[in-house]
């Protein structure tokens, strides 16, 4: 197996969209994929799959979860909630996403929200993120490691493995599991409001 640091560096965990990578003009449908596409390029599982089409970003404007598009251009607050999908969608189911981000694209829509500076503090937090998970990644693999050592089999690095891969998807339910839990009080705080 290669070295965990090796793997977790070919993620590409530190690739984001910052406000300053965002033009300040307003970008066409082909322009927001590339941006998409050349940032999240070294996270693709496949060098076949494609980041951000046409097609997904079509379906979040049906879907609204985007604020109405203009002139079929894009804007940075677009743009940024594009990333904010992106990044939910790995996760959540698309409704959720929506209940997320509803009173959000609301707000947002009729300038009641500086989306920017939310959207730096995002920014911030996922590299506070990345950090937190190389080294909660570290400390896994070690745990693994000795869990394993009593093994001493010949297939003691494909058992290691096993139980790395359960253990990582095991963490990433539980995660999912309380996100899923918030957007369920969120949705009954925006029914009430």
């Amino acid at each position: 197996m290669k070295n965990i640091d090796e793997i977790i560096e070919e993620l590409g965990l530190d690739n984001k969209i910052t406000p300053q990578d965002i033009p300040s003009i307003d970008l066409y449908m082909d322009q927001v994929t590339q941006l998409f596409e050349n940032t999240f390029e070294k996270s693709k599982r496949h060098p076949d799959e494609k980041v951000l089409t046409k097609t997904m970003i079509n379906n979040y404007a049906k879907g609204k979860l985007l604020f109405p598009i203009k002139n079929k251009k894009y804007s940075k607050e677009h743009i940024m909630l594009i990333h904010l999908i992106y990044q939910l969608k790995g996760a959540l189911s698309i409704n959720d996403v929506k209940t997320v981000l509803s009173d959000l694209n609301d707000k947002v829509d009729v300038e009641q929200f500086n989306l920017e500076s939310i959207y730096g503090h995002y920014i911030n937090l996922h590299d506070t993120n990345v950090e937190d998970f190389k080294a909660d990644t570290k400390k896994l693999s070690s745990d693994v490691e000795n869990e394993s050592v009593e093994l001493s089999t010949e297939d003691q690095a494909y058992v290691e493995q096993v139980l790395l891969i359960v253990s990582l998807v095991n963490r990433s339910n539980m995660y999912r599991k309380l996100a899923e839990r918030l957007v369920d009080q969120m949705a009954v705080t925006l029914d009430e409001n």
